[in-house]
């Protein structure tokens, strides 16, 4: 969520960042509208504090003038103080309400652009920061087509008990996707300093208000019929939300910073907004495996951070040795609450092109404005800043088991095991097909 005094004091600069993002006309209004709203909150405050002011200065004089015999004198400030009393309440009210729309709208606007995001209005204006391609680019079959030849894809059972864009994944594949996953969180863990972390998977809407998936993505959302424990839930669409709420409404010391966690998890998302989009195979699905990365950090070294995070995920790719390449997101394409993003693409030889298997982004104070997630900066009197969150999946495990079995495909049809899975799969070297 972005400082409501910020925009009130700088609706030009505002309304300027949020034309990189290709924002529509009604969320520019919305700036308007927010100004609007703090002036009119100021008014109502400095009359609410008046009204306040002539009732403390009067109630001690109507005690006073009783004693004197002044009765008349008294009855009347009473009244002063009884108008001023309803008066400060009534503008109370009328606060509160004005603070809520406030809210309200703020929460629909998305979060400042780094100004090293590029302009551009989707994925074809993003621009390539790196490469890592060792060998040459491959061609081969679809991942869908391979894997049910190799016994490790069943998806004719998974829409008999779901319908579509859900697998069952059988024998040595079912394996290989849970060896991803343990080796992804045995890197972070053992080698980039993360802490394994295991959350809920369900969480209350104000979770995923804080992490900025509410109320903008609802529709994308599995939401529980009945309330969790009072309050309304969902299914997670990504770690991301439970572990950047662990710390919610604390106030962490300027020490405790950067902490760095790392979490493996089922996600679930509707795809509501991917109507039609890679509804055959593996990629885009209602219940999928990630392992998730989190950093909270303090302001000054979110940008660094972000960029040690983003290697942190590249590294997976480069361990499994599948070519990939490193996009900057541009000012169209970027996440909703991101402030600048990098999306790594692995190559995907069955369609010729590079796809997304990992975002990873720096929220700035974004996400921690609205959990209310705060550190102390070291330092004698020192007043509590808002954190910086950053984020990134480190790797999407299914898309990383897409890549792995068009990536290592073999004429004959089997699959080769990279060399850092081996210890995960007792050793197997490779999926061939059954007999």
């Amino acid at each position: 969520m972005l400082d409501p005094r910020f925009v009130a004091e700088n609706p030009d600069r505002v309304r300027e960042a949020l034309s990189r993002r290709n924002s529509d006309a009604a969320v520019l209004s919305s700036v308007d509208r927010i100004v609007e709203l703090n002036a009119r909150r100021a008014e109502v405050v400095y009359e609410g504090d008046e009204c306040k002011a002539v009732r403390n200065k009067l109630s001690p004089q109507i005690g006073k003038l009783m004693k004197e015999g002044k009765k008349d004198e008294a009855m009347g400030l009473r009244e002063q103080v009884g108008q001023a009393k309803a008066r400060a309440e009534a503008l109370d009210t009328e606060r509160k309400g004005l603070e809520t729309e406030r809210r309200a709208l703020l929460l629909t606007l998305p979060n400042l652009l780094d100004d090293r995001v590029p302009p551009g209005k989707g994925e074809d204006d993003n621009v390539e920061v790196r490469r890592w391609v060792e060998t040459e680019l491959k061609t081969g079959e679809a991942h869908d087509v391979l894997g049910t030849a190799l016994g490790g894809f069943d998806f004719a059972a998974a829409a008999r008990m779901a319908g579509a864009r859900f697998a069952v994944l059988l024998g040595a594949t079912a394996r290989l996707e849970r060896a991803l996953a343990n080796f992804f969180l045995d890197l972070h863990t053992g080698q980039h300093g993360y802490t394994e972390v295991i959350t809920p998977y369900i969480v209350w809407g104000s979770a995923l208000e804080g992490t900025a998936q509410l109320p903008k993505f609802e529709q994308d959302l599995f939401k529980l019929a009945e309330p969790l424990n009072g309050s309304p839930a969902y299914l997670i669409p990504t770690a991301e939300v439970p572990v950047t709420n662990l710390h919610r409404e604390e106030i962490l010391t300027e020490e405790q910073l950067p902490i760095s966690y790392a979490a493996f998890t089922p996600c679930f998302r509707s795809e509501a907004g991917a109507y039609g989009k890679d509804t055959r195979g593996y990629i885009r699905q209602h219940q999928f495996h990630k392992v998730e990365m989190v950093k909270i950090t303090t302001p000054d070294t979110s940008n660094e951070q972000h960029e040690l995070l983003t290697s942190h995920a590249e590294a997976c790719l480069k361990a499994l040795e599948l070519p990939f390449r490193t996009m900057r997101l541009c000012g169209g394409d970027i996440g909703f609450g991101a402030k600048h993003c990098y999306d790594l693409e692995v190559w995907l030889p069955s369609q010729q092109q590079f796809r997304e298997i990992s975002s990873c982004s720096n929220y700035g104070d974004f996400q921690a404005r609205r959990m209310g997630l705060r550190f102390r900066p070291s330092g004698p009197k020192s007043k509590p800043q808002f954190c910086h969150t950053v984020n990134g999946s480190g790797l999407a495990v299914g898309r990383a088991l897409v890549a792995v079995l068009e990536n290592y495909q073999q004429p004959d049809g089997s699959v080769i095991i990279p060399e850092v899975l081996r210890p995960y799969m007792g050793g197997l070297d490779r999926i061939e097909k059954p007999e």
